[in-house]
């Protein structure tokens, strides 16, 4: 019998979308002796939940230290460019994106974390699929092969995907993130999949309780196959909890679109997006759409 895996709890509420929790596993962890390595990856964990709530200052206050790993002091500059971003500085972020190429250039410090935090920042900057994939195609561990996974994905390379999750299920078929890249490879596989994707993730809510993250991802699988209304419900209770949560905010108004007759609902909902996440793509997209539409509806005045 292995020894046990000290850290396995907090991975697994990370992973989940249980950002909270994971903080507070994080925190009684704190307590017991570990070595390093182990204390490393757990502080790391700690910045990236702390990071999905957007606690930006703290992270970069507390990655300063020029001592630190070069996996926690990435998640530094990944805190900078979320800040960046958010203000609209686009010079900035460029910079940063420019500082993390040159850290992965230096082969003797370069570290599967900084590997991860630069393809996690590569595919939110735009444009730089190929720059991502780069970081994690050897699949050196099990984040490394998840996120390939769903780079595949996004490029709609569904069978490079399943050779993805193949590796995932020869190293650890019981994993956590083997069965949520399961269902992220059912979803994408179209409706006749929906139903593996709900189960898989239904099971998951049951066993460690529903975050938004797996609610949204329920309300997808019920999407996909046109469950619109079973979708609105589980979406209703992301916001009912977080109100600005912007992929039940998405989500939702893709909804509304399908079901019709919600005029004033997704009117709401379109409203909420605007003010709270000026600059998510799906805004930006509709602004664009909608400025295109007044530019033509000039020339019949």
């Amino acid at each position: 019998m292995g020894d046990p895996d000290e850290l396995y709890t907090l991975r697994a509420q990370y992973w989940l979308g249980h950002y909270e929790l994971a903080l507070e596993e994080s925190k009684s962890l704190m307590r017991r002796p570990m070595g390093q390595h182990l204390k490393e990856e757990r502080e790391e964990f700690t910045l990236r939940a702390l990071m999905a709530l957007g606690n930006y200052d703290r992270i970069m206050k507390e990655t300063q230290d020029e001592s630190k790993s070069s996996g926690i002091r990435a998640l530094g500059l990944r805190a900078q460019y979320e800040v960046a971003v958010a203000t609209g500085d686009t010079d900035t972020a460029a910079s940063l994106v420019a500082v993390l190429q040159s850290l992965l250039q230096d082969t003797a410090n370069v570290s599967t974390s900084l590997q991860l935090t630069a393809c996690h920042v590569f595919l939110a900057h735009g444009d730089m699929t190929r720059e991502a994939l780069q970081c994690v195609h050897l699949g050196t561990t099990m984040e490394h092969i998840a996120t390939c996974l769903q780079i595949y994905l996004k490029i709609d390379r569904l069978d490079l995907a399943q050779e993805q999750l193949q590796l995932l299920k020869q190293a650890d078929e019981d994993s956590i993130l083997t069965q949520l890249c399961s269902a992220y490879l059912a979803l994408a596989s179209g409706s006749s999949k929906a139903t593996d994707a709900l189960r898989i993730v239904s099971t998951l809510s049951e066993q460690y309780g529903p975050s938004p993250m797996l609610l949204n991802f329920v309300a997808l699988a019920n999407m996909n196959a046109g469950k619109y209304d079973l979708a609105v419900t589980s979406l209703k209770e992301v916001l009912s909890e977080h109100p600005t949560d912007a992929d039940a905010l998405v989500n939702l108004s893709v909804c509304y679109q399908q079901l019709g007759g919600k005029e004033a609902e997704h009117d709401q909902i379109l409203s909420n997006l605007k003010a709270n996440h000026p600059r998510h793509f799906y805004v930006q997209g509709l602004m664009r759409m909608e400025a295109a539409i007044e530019r033509e509806a000039v020339k019949y005045v």
